[in-house]
């Protein structure tokens, strides 16, 4: 029964480390994809304006 039982918490304490590990990659998944378009968008204002000012 106490075999069981370890068994159980070790199964448990991976699984919530494996979570924890996916749902940071999730998030910073999320974090860069705002970043990316944020810069993206920046860039593409940036290079819209200094056209404008070339003679």
């Amino acid at each position: 029964m106490v075999k069981v039982i370890a068994a159980l918490v070790v199964l448990w304490l991976a699984l919530s480390i494996i979570g924890a590990v996916v749902e940071g990659l999730f998030w910073l998944t999320i974090v860069g994809v705002v970043l990316l378009l944020g810069t993206a968008g920046y860039g593409a204002i940036k290079q819209r304006t200094q056209r404008r000012h070339i003679p």
